[in-house]
């Protein structure tokens, strides 16, 4: 038997605020047809290109704890740190910055939304490619 995802959900105490604060960031737009609006309970986004949709549901219970599922971002355009500062401007907090960690040039910085899920922004694919290997052990 085999299944496929549908959609990522993200518990939140404000479906809509939280719809609206991570459509700038991943580029996703509302659902054509279902608009989110201010008091709706459940707020849909979705990344016009993949398909890829984010569902977010208004819970009573608090975030008490460590993200057992996170995002890993990558820059589509641009550079990681270049999309850090674009995500602080917005509202991230940086919870652990781990750049250069394993070496000049790598790692990524782990950050909350407004809402407290943790999420991790990554080097763009360019600067991936770009980097020299590491040396051997």
């Amino acid at each position: 038997m085999t299944a496929f995802i549908s959609h990522t959900t993200i518990d939140c105490a404000n479906a809509y605020e939280l719809s609206e604060w991570w459509k700038p960031v991943l580029g996703y737009v509302d659902v054509d047809g279902d608009p989110n609006l201010p008091g709706h309970e459940e707020c849909m986004i979705l990344d016009a290109e993949t398909g890829h949709q984010l569902l977010f549901i208004e819970v009573p219970d608090t975030k008490t704890g460590k993200n057992r599922l996170h995002f890993d971002l990558r820059p589509r355009e641009g550079t990681r740190d270049e999309e850090l500062d674009t995500l602080l401007a917005h509202g991230a907090t940086i919870v652990a910055d781990l750049r250069g960690k394993y070496g000049p040039g790598t790692a990524w910085v782990v950050l909350a939304d407004p809402a407290g899920n943790e999420f991790c922004i990554l080097r763009s694919e360019s600067e991936v490619a770009a980097a020299p290997p590491p040396a051997p052990h």
